[in-house]
């Protein structure tokens, strides 16, 4: 099961830095057409929409990707961090589904559950 568990950790830290990513050149842009329109009424509204655009999609990503992060060095709170974004995770339709349906196996199985309860001090 450990390397279910690291599989799991690498597969979170990836998707967390591909959503970052996307964040990224959403909120370039549209912004960027704004700017590029030269309007400043377009300017102000499409610099409103790309910043909550892109905090949006960071707002899954930041929390995976320290998730991640956490079941790398097997610190209790990262489970049940990685568990609420793997079930997140069921809902984008195809990929995200298979995402969140094996991290939920992997980290609701009995010897992961005693692997992390074991860790709890740390």
């Amino acid at each position: 099961m450990e390397k279910h568990i690291t599989l799991v950790a690498a597969i979170h830290i990836g998707f967390g830095i591909l959503g970052m990513f996307v964040a990224l050149i959403v909120f370039t842009a549209i912004v960027g057409g704004g700017i590029l329109s030269g309007d400043s009424n377009a300017m102000a509204i499409t610099s409103i929409v790309g910043t909550v655009i892109a905090f949006f999609l960071s707002l899954k990503s930041i929390p995976e990707i320290i998730g991640g992060i956490g079941l790398l060095k097997r610190k209790s709170w990262a489970r049940i961090v990685v568990l609420i974004i793997g079930c997140l995770d069921l809902i984008e339709i195809p990929i995200g589904t298979a995402i969140g349906a094996y991290t939920i196996w992997v980290l609701l199985n009995e010897e992961s559950v005693k692997l992390f309860s074991k860790n709890y001090s740390r």
